[in-house]
């Protein structure tokens, strides 16, 4: 296990540190009109997670509104087929709004009202986030606007038929690649001019800090359900773990409960058509570190530092740029990232739906097809959990239900 070649403690594990770093990444790079917006809510944040009441709550909506603990399911046909470990699927696809997201945006929305705020800002890219965002806003009464880039808004449609139906009001961005990089530029510039009266609601565990803290904390959920309710089945803790990354709070949030463990961990980027730049969302195993939505952590750059298109079949995946957290764990060992293509994405999602009836969102596709390769690597008495971060009801396109 080459992480622990490094000498980092995972035991003890607790960054980010104060001024928001993990090691050398995350950090808070904004305009100062933003910092003490930052600062008002890394101080709500941290008073709301020791808060007994917070926590209650949080808790009573993620069980009766999300319908938490998702399930943990033994794919035997699939592991069967692979021929080596025991592949369980953590099922984010099964809760409300059919993804992980609503775990984050319910417990930011529980934190806006408490800061006062009754305008939510958001950007999407597959639009899970900003479902799961129109959803906490009609349901606390909240107004939500969010940015979504024209490329995705065709891509995915339904989604933003549903986030209208909700109630929120969604902008089609039209500048730069069309993607979830210029949505989050606007949605960021919106913040900006309303900071007094309006929340960015931000969907992974990018951005500035507190951010990349507060969407983690708020994930971590899926690893603590995953973890009890494996050790529950098989009296052990997982070989491993996968789970695909854009920004990567689906992964973090299973990740992170089993850092200190032995569990081998694997995050699995969208490699596009190839890895030439401009063709692929691999970040964090084909990019650099750099600046990027005001954190400093892996992004994908050209030789003089302007930041490449990304470029994945999965919209959620299609971002230049990486978690602070994750660039530390990528740097210290701690967790392998690779990528995938989209064929072999494509391959896994028409996989998986007809070998197990489960149609799983092409973002986690790229876990699938992940497992599928090193599911025989693995003892046949070895579990992988991989994290099932959505449905795929969203991806209908001709494209990729042919699975061409």
């Amino acid at each position: 296990m080459r992480w622990k070649e490094q000498i980092v403690d995972f035991k003890n594990y607790n960054l980010p540190d104060e001024s928001g770093h993990f090691g050398d990444y995350g950090g808070s790079f904004v305009p100062e009109t933003l910092v003490p917006a930052l600062n008002e809510l890394e101080s709500a944040f941290r008073t709301a997670w020791v808060d007994e009441d917070f926590q209650s709550e949080f808790d009573h909506l993620l069980k009766n509104y999300s319908g938490r603990p998702t399930p943990l399911y033994f794919a035997d046909k699939l592991s069967s087929m692979l021929g080596g470990a025991k592949i369980y699927l953590k099922r984010e696809d099964l809760g409300h709004t059919g993804s992980h997201k609503i775990n984050n945006t319910i417990g930011q929305a529980l934190l806006a009202m408490r800061m006062g705020k009754k305008r939510i800002i958001a950007e999407t890219g597959a639009g899970q986030h900003g479902l799961a965002v129109a959803t906490v806003a009609a349901k606390f009464g909240l107004n939500a606007v969010v940015y979504m880039g024209r490329e995705d808004t065709l891509r995915q449609s339904l989604n933003v038929r549903k986030m209208e139906l909700l109630g929120a009001e969604v902008i089609p961005v039209d500048s730069g690649s069309k993607t979830l990089k210029d949505a989050i530029n606007e949605a960021i510039r919106d913040w900006v001019t309303n900071v007094e009266d309006s929340f960015y609601m931000i969907g992974s565990v990018v951005g500035p800090h507190p951010y990349p803290l507060m969407v983690r904390n708020f994930q971590r959920i899926i690893g603590l359900e995953a973890k009890k309710q494996f050790e529950e089945i098989e009296s052990a803790i997982p070989a491993a773990l996968v789970a695909c990354v854009g920004g990567g709070s689906n992964s973090i949030g299973l990740f992170h409960p089993f850092l200190s463990t032995d569990t081998e961990m694997y995050g699995v980027e969208g490699g596009g058509k190839n890895l030439e730049l401009g063709n692929h969302s691999a970040t964090l195993s084909e990019g650099s570190p750099g600046i990027l939505h005001g954190s400093l952590s892996y992004i994908l750059q050209d030789s003089n530092g302007q930041i490449s298109p990304a470029d994945s079949v999965a919209p959620g995946l299609d971002y230049p740029g990486s978690g602070p957290e994750h660039s530390y764990l990528k740097d210290c060992g701690r967790i392998q990232y690779s990528s995938v293509s989209d064929a072999e994405a494509l391959a896994a999602f028409k996989h998986l739906s007809r070998t197990e009836g489960i149609i799983p969102a092409i973002e986690s596709s790229h876990a699938i097809a992940k497992v599928m390769q090193i599911a025989a690597d693995y003892k046949k008495s070895d579990g992988i959990i991989v994290c099932l971060s959505g449905r795929g009801d969203k991806d209908f396109s001709k494209e990729v239900s042919d699975g061409e």
